[in-house]
């Protein structure tokens, strides 16, 4: 049993295999997920865990170099200001929300929150730590 980190198995195994460039989404519980992309499930009940809450735990292991979310998460301030105070040093990147969706064909993982406000929902691209 791992001691530190995320205990996840899945996550674990999606941020251990991640290459520069490569993709995962984090979304909300009503984000859509394209067929053949892998989900992981984490929605227990409405808002647990929470977009924030997963966001902040995964990007502790993962090496970020940019972050794509919706224009429209412009009506989600809260959320919007949590992401940017949390990605200061990373390049943020905003697509329609249209656009955004069609991106995560190409995203190895989907991680599926309880999250239910709107556009609440994030791509975060690997970077390297050399």
């Amino acid at each position: 049993m791992k001691r530190h980190g995320i205990l996840n198995s899945s996550i674990s195994k999606v941020l251990a295999d991640l290459g520069h460039t490569d993709r995962i989404a984090i979304g909300d519980a009503g984000l859509p997920i394209p067929a053949g992309t892998v989900k992981i499930d984490l929605a227990l009940k409405e808002g647990v865990p929470g977009f924030i809450e997963v966001v902040q735990v995964v990007q502790e292991e993962m090496c970020v170099e940019k972050v794509t979310t919706a224009e429209e998460m412009k009506s989600n301030p809260a959320v919007q200001q949590e992401m940017r105070d949390m990605f200061t040093a990373v390049e943020m990147d905003e697509l329609s929300h249209e656009a955004f969706k069609q991106e995560l064909t190409d995203v190895k993982a989907v991680i599926r929150t309880g999250e239910m406000t709107p556009y609440a929902n994030c791509i975060l691209h690997a970077g390297v730590i050399f």
